[in-house]
């Protein structure tokens, strides 16, 4: 398989991801830096948004967003699991990726491209308001708060292992961290969880 592969977070969560699985991802390196994901042939030939990462299967099918994507690797090679083993299971962690994809990376997200991202992103996508900045950053800290209170029993945020939702927060939490905000402060559970994540092989991937 071949993955169109780039800096940034979500490319991370794939990458994380194949390496939990086992699975041997051939890169293919973008440049959205220099805008080459915002161009033909890439926009043409592999995804149309614009955005990175993005899947070629040994098929030649392209699939695009992170957690389809984990889903696809699931189904590939269902052990260890990253969804889970039964419907319940699958239904909470799923629910919790959901959470954490709309609590926290998506304010985050547009918080920083609002922000510090600005000069980056504004002349390529439709950016909030600066000044929308603090408050989706606050909503997506709200989630961590949200996290660190319910998940405090739990090693990782679905129950004993690892699911696709710890490896989204895992991506998202390091890349607040690496423009410059505080992500963990004092939230212990928050902060017990991020070493046991980063501890995991699949972290450097």
């Amino acid at each position: 398989m071949k993955l169109y592969n780039s800096i940034g977070p979500s490319p991370r969560i794939v990458r994380m991801a194949a390496a939990e699985k086992g699975i041997a991802l051939d890169l293919v390196e973008i440049d959205i830096m220099g805008g080459e994901c915002r161009r033909d042939p890439y926009m043409a030939e592999v995804n149309p948004l614009g955005a990175l990462p993005a899947l070629e299967t040994d098929a030649g099918q392209i699939i695009t967003e992170v957690l389809a994507i984990g889903e696809y690797f699931e189904e590939l090679v269902p052990s260890p699991p990253l969804i889970g083993t039964t419907p319940e299971k699958r239904a909470e962690a799923r629910m919790w990726a959901r959470r954490i994809d709309l609590g926290f990376a998506t304010p985050l997200t547009l918080g920083f491209r609002a922000a510090e991202g600005r000069p980056m992103f504004e002349p390529r996508l439709i950016v909030a308001p600066e000044e929308a900045a603090p408050s989706l950053k606050a909503m997506a800290f709200w989630t961590l708060d949200f996290l660190n209170r319910q998940c405090a029993a739990r090693d990782y945020v679905a129950g004993a292992t690892p699911t696709m939702g710890d490896i989204l927060l895992l991506a998202f939490v390091d890349f607040a961290k690496a423009v410059g905000m505080d992500p963990i402060g004092e939230r212990a559970w928050l902060a017990a969880w991020h070493a046991r994540m980063s501890a995991r092989p699949s972290a450097a991937a």
